[in-house]
Parts: C-alpha cells; sequence; structure tokens
C-alpha cells in the first residue's frame, strides 16, 4: 500500500502476533449487507481457496493479526491489535476506534495470510465495502513471501485495493525494486461505501486490476524492469484498515470513528 504500506521494515524484524486489551465493538451496521450476487468469474479459472466469513469467529488457519504501534513506515498512528477484528453477518469487520493504546491514539487491525495461504498468479478478489473520512486509509494487497530474505520493494507488492479520505477514488498499485523503488499505479472512481468486488488477475505476463470486472490498469512484466523475477514467486495476502499516514495525511475526522471495513468474503482462483 503505497510506499511501505505494507509495514515492511517492521516485518523484516517482528513476527509475532499478539492480541492487545481492547472491548470488542458489539454493534455493527447490518441495514446493508446485500444477498451475495453469483460468481462473475470466467469458466477458465476455478477457486483454490476461499474464507466466506460464514463461521463465528476469525479463521486463524487462515490468518495471523500483526501487532504494534510504531507508525508501520508510513507514519500511521493506529495501534493494531486483534480485538479490533471480529466476524459477524457474514462478513469480517475490521474497526478502526478513538482508543488510546500505549502512545497511539487510535486502534485497529491488520491481518496476513502469511505463512498459511500463499499464491503464484490467478485471480485474487474481495467483496468489500469500506468507510470513508479523512485520515482513514482502508487496503486489500498482496506481498511477496520473500519478504523476511530480501526485504522490501524486491519482495513486490500488489495493491488490489485502496482508499484515502473521503473521495470515490480507488487505487491499484505495483510496487517492486529496479534499482530502487519503482511503483505504477492506476486509480478509478468507485462508490467506496457500497459492496464492490476488487480483484486482480496475475499471470506470467502481466497483472491488470478490476472493480466490478471492469479493468481500468495493467502492469506488463518485463525482464529489463526485473518485474518476470519478482512477480513470479510466491505472494500472502492483507487487509488492514490504516488511520492517518503519510499519504491520506494526519489530519483525522474522528466524528468518522468507529470505522468499519466489512468484507463479505475473499477468494483465489487459478487456470484450469
Amino acid at each position: 500500500m503505497g510506499l511501505y504500506k505494507n509495514g515492511c521494515i517492521v516485518l523484516l524484524f517482528c513476527l509475532s502476533f499478539f492480541s492487545g486489551a481492547c472491548k470488542k465493538s458489539t454493534s455493527y451496521d447490518t441495514t446493508t449487507l446485500p444477498t451475495r450476487p453469483p460468481s462473475t468469474t470466467p469458466l477458465t479459472y476455478q477457486l483454490v481457496w476461499s474464507d466466506e466469513f460464514d463461521s463465528t469467529a476469525i479463521n486463524t488457519a487462515n490468518w495471523n493479526f500483526e501487532t504494534g504501534g510504531n507508525g508501520w513506515g508510513n507514519n500511521e498512528q493506529e495501534y493494531y491489535q486483534s480485538d479490533n477484528a471480529t466476524v459477524a453477518n457474514g462478513n469480517l469487520i475490521i474497526t478502526a476506534k478513538k482508543e488510546t493504546q500505549g502512545s497511539n491514539p487510535y486502534t485497529s487491525a491488520r491481518m496476513t495470510t502469511a505463512g498459511k495461504r500463499t499464491f503464484t498468479y490467478g485471480k485474487m478478489e474481495a467483496r468489500m465495502k469500506i468507510p470513508v473520512g479523512q485520515g482513514l486509509w482502508p487496503a486489500f494487497w498482496a506481498l511477496g513471501s520473500n519478504i523476511t530474505s530480501v526485504s522490501w520493494p524486491a519482495c513486490g507488492e500488489i495493491d488490489i485495493m485502496e482508499h484515502i479520505n473521503a473521495d470515490s477514488l480507488i487505487y491499484g498499485t505495483l510496487h517492486w525494486n529496479n534499482n530502487g523503488h519503482v511503483s505504477s499505479g492506476g486509480k478509478m472512481n468507485s462508490t467506496p461505501t457500497d459492496y464492490h468486488v476488487y480483484a486482480v488477475e496475475w499471470d506470467e505476463s502481466s497483472i491488470r486490476w478490476y472493480v466490478d470486472n471492469v479493468k481500468y490498469h495493467e502492469v506488463a512484466f518485463s525482464n529489463g524492469d526485473n518485474t518476470v523475477s519478482i512477480f513470479s514467486k510466491p505472494f500472502y495476502l492483507l487487509f488492514n484498515l490504516a488511520v492517518g499516514g503519510n499519504w491520506p495525511g494526519q489530519t483525522v475526522d474522528e466524528s468518522k470513528l468507529p470505522a468499519r471495513l466489512y468484507v463479505d468474503y475473499v477468494r483465489v482462483y487459478q487456470r484450469k
């Protein structure tokens, strides 16, 4: 997510997961949870993994929680802890709160499939409804599983969906290393507070970004810029909701808190 949205520096030194001591939110917006639409994924793909969030708890066979409040390389203001992620009404719900934890004025959650679910190529998608407000930064993204050995950005980063503040733009971005940090991004107007399916299709030749199956960006791979080698290795998935940071800015509209990121499902398909 953006430059160091991944918080990769921290990942190099801290891979432990332990929860904070916040009280879980028990009040959820259930007025806009529509029936899931039928899949529009082409028959050339087959489902290889999904989390439908239909149980009563987060499946720890799929997910790790990253914990801490050190800015995550982006000068973010939240403290990440597991208590801010719950499952209710068929959704994963990540809640950002006005709540002090240590020296951090806000709390939220950051989840990854590192070491549990990794993928090379395919279609990765999530049906999501995201919060809007100054200082909010929700994201669905992926990092190269070799990050602990090669660091960021040499591990590669695929930002499948990012949104900042209160506008209508959805961002999709690729980050990698070619004698220094390089990125290529696109954006698309949307209605972030409604449910949409955010996806990438990734193969040996390129990565393509979609919102509700409408393509809005593509990056073609080349040996000359290292993308062929970087984006031919396993990646793991992440969800998080940051508060403040270098990209959205440090002004936070606290009237929007608590803010909730809803994930109806996440699915990964690969070609038959």
